[in-house]
């Protein structure tokens, strides 16, 4: 079953509440970057008697904040689960650098048996503090380095972003698309691409635009970009950053968009499509009971639509023809049986070089370090 029960259940809180801005999420991945080592199951001594500590270290406030929200919603899903066999402890508004790596010392020190890091910024001060404390399980969202006890896991957006991009060529009129980009990395270049392939495959006349923004959440540049893009001819906008300022100017304008992280739709009743949206209460809930078991080990973790861990909510059927529902809900079967991978070949970049042949697949190690545009996308890569 889709559209998650567990997050319908829990959406009275941070769900439901959007988001001025957001921490660093899906990874900054270095291309190149070495593939992370056989996993290892975490020893220790016998953990003692009463509730398991479990922890949440969040960069901003889950009440205002997309991203820690979803995360939020998984801490929530793990008390609801496991009840008094945990103690769930939370620390918000924890900066990257010295203030996170003396929030993850603490934590340890305190006993916490799960810690979860939920910026990609801890990523340095969870290494390091990991080794301090090698009977204390640490779990990094959106990293790429691990230890034996310091795990990593991640949720595929770009599956997400695909199931948005083949809803956006059905609907617009003009053939032009906005994207807001936050920031140009592996993660947010495979999101661009996933939605354009999707979009051109049902109308190869559409054109992605893209806007940068630099930064993970600038509600003034998002909403500047997203105006700029209309006034290039942008009839519909998607977006990777995490505030609802994108959605507010598609609806001042009368146009349609898609939100991101969360459901979005109250923001703009008439323009949503629908909104990306992150589960992690299941992988939250699995890694807590491996943790329980003695059964957990430093697997790196990237979960997509067949875990359920992302979805395309909230579709407006005001909107949205019947046949692009349709073909949304098979290219949703599709993911999850496993029959379709967007960045098989053959796939051209926007200078018309192949760079997928047919009957190739990109793996996960390519799809971590993807730093080209498909055909069909305008716009740049900004270099440092």
């Amino acid at each position: 079953m889709r559209r998650r029960d567990i997050l319908i259940a829990l959406a009275g809180s941070a769900a439901a509440t959007l988001l001025s801005g957001c921490a660093k999420r899906e990874g900054a991945e270095v291309p190149g970057a070495a593939p992370a080592s056989a996993p290892v199951a975490a020893s220790g001594p016998v953990a003692p008697a009463g509730p398991m500590g479990v922890a949440f270290v969040y960069a901003g406030n889950a009440d205002d904040n997309a991203w820690i929200g979803s995360h939020e919603l998984g801490a929530k899903a793990v008390e609801h689960k496991f009840g008094d066999k945990i103690k769930v402890t939370r620390l918000a508004n924890v900066p990257d650098g010295v203030a996170s790596e003396q929030a993850f010392r603490d934590l340890a020190s305190q006993g916490n048996r799960l810690i979860f890091g939920t910026s990609f910024g801890y990523m340095d001060a969870m290494l390091k503090v990991a080794a301090d404390f090698p009977h204390t399980i640490f779990e990094h969202a959106t990293g790429y380095k691990s230890a034996p006890n310091l795990g990593t896991y991640d949720v595929r957006a770009y599956q997400g972003a695909n199931l948005a991009g083949l809803i956006a060529a059905y609907v617009s009129k003009r053939n032009i698309v906005g994207y807001v980009a936050s920031m140009p990395i592996p993660a947010v270049i495979r999101n661009i691409d996933a939605f354009a392939i999707a979009a051109r495959a049902i109308n190869p006349d559409i054109k992605v635009q893209v806007a940068w923004t630099n930064s993970w959440s600038d509600p003034d540049k998002e909403r500047a970009a997203a105006e700029a893009l209309i006034g290039q001819g942008a009839d519909v906008l998607m977006q990777n950053v995490d505030s609802a300022s994108v959605m507010q100017v598609a609806q001042a304008h009368r146009i349609h968009a898609f939100g991101w992280d969360t459901d979005m739709s109250k923001y703009g009743p008439q323009a949503h499509l629908g909104s990306i949206v992150i589960d992690w209460s299941q992988y939250y809930i699995k890694t807590v009971r491996q943790v329980m078991d003695g059964q957990w080990t430093n697997q790196p973790v990237w979960n997509g639509i067949r875990h359920n861990a992302i979805d395309l909510v909230s579709i407006n059927a005001r909107v949205v023809p019947e046949v692009a529902q349709k073909a949304e809900a098979a290219r949703y079967d599709a993911f999850r049986d496993g029959s379709y991978d967007p960045f098989s070949g053959p796939l051209m970049d926007q200078s018309g070089t192949l760079r997928v042949p047919a009957g190739k697949t990109l793996d996960d190690a390519e799809k971590h370090a993807i730093n080209w545009f498909v055909e069909g996308v305008e716009g740049t890569l900004p270099t440092a």
